[in-house]
């Protein structure tokens, strides 16, 4: 058998970054927002410009909660609905895809192949395309990195972190997500991105502590794909500073690889 390739949803994004540049996620967590608002705030952002809805978080554990608001979600956009689970709770059957991912840091080997293991079977009967992906945590103090029992990569080090990039690679992940934490008021630093982009081939993800135009445009010029934006869309004001981060990113944007 050849090597799996892309699904509609990752071959969509893929051509649109080509297209427009670095693209920008909204992250929904269906455990801060209710259906209606879920629905009211994607439809918002993808009007801004926003390219993808991720739906997700760390600790979600209401099955029926993340299906309404998925499907709420779905019926007020047109652009792709994706899964980010935390954990096998967070599968969705009326998603379009779902971000596949292995906690690469993780000192517990269920957030590296358990919980994979396990939902995998539901992926498998629901048909959900499965977009390969390396997870990375950066520093200590997250929801991400205290759930998952991560050993935090140090912002000061991006050799490390290249390692697991190229590590991810080899192991076929076509994407790489480098999270600095949500609800961090920090972000991935710049020489980080550019570390890891210039030695990692698939999709770079950033997010985490991205909540102003300047921090997009710094990530977007050290060569980040997807720029996920989560926290944000619970202020009221949101979409002043999504559409300043949507333009900084596409103007700041570097060459796809």
């Amino acid at each position: 058998m050849g090597e799996l390739s892309p699904g509609k949803t990752e071959s969509l994004l893929i051509q649109r970054r080509k297209a427009e540049g670095t693209l920008v996620a909204a992250l929904i967590d269906p455990e801060d927002f209710t259906p209606e608002k879920a629905g009211s705030v994607a439809e918002r952002a993808q009007e801004i410009g926003v390219s993808i809805i991720l739906v997700g978080g760390s600790t979600i554990a209401n099955q029926q909660q993340l299906d309404t608001v998925v499907t709420h979600i779905k019926h007020h956009v047109t652009i792709p609905v994706t899964l980010f689970p935390g954990n096998i709770t967070g599968i969705s059957q009326y998603a379009d895809a779902i971000l596949f991912s292995s906690l690469l840091n993780s000192t517990n080997t269920y957030f590296l192949i358990g919980a994979q293991s396990i939902g995998a079977i539901q992926v498998k009967k629901y048909n959900l395309e499965a977009i390969p992906m390396g997870y990375l945590v950066f520093g200590e103090a997250s929801s991400a990195g205290f759930i998952g029992q991560v050993r935090g990569i140090p912002i000061d080090k991006p050799g490390i972190a290249v390692m697991y990039a190229l590590a991810a690679q080899y192991l076929g992940m076509r994407s790489l997500y480098l999270e600095a934490g949500s609800g961090s008021t920090n972000s991935v630093p710049p020489q980080i991105i550019a570390a890891v982009r210039s030695q990692y081939k698939g999709l770079l993800i950033v997010g985490g502590g991205i909540i102003e135009g300047e921090r997009a445009a710094q990530a977007a010029s050290a060569g980040a794909d997807i720029i996920v934006i989560g926290n944000l869309l619970q202020t009221d004001d949101f979409e002043h500073k999504l559409s300043g981060i949507v333009e900084a990113a596409r103007k700041n944007s570097v060459d796809f690889r």
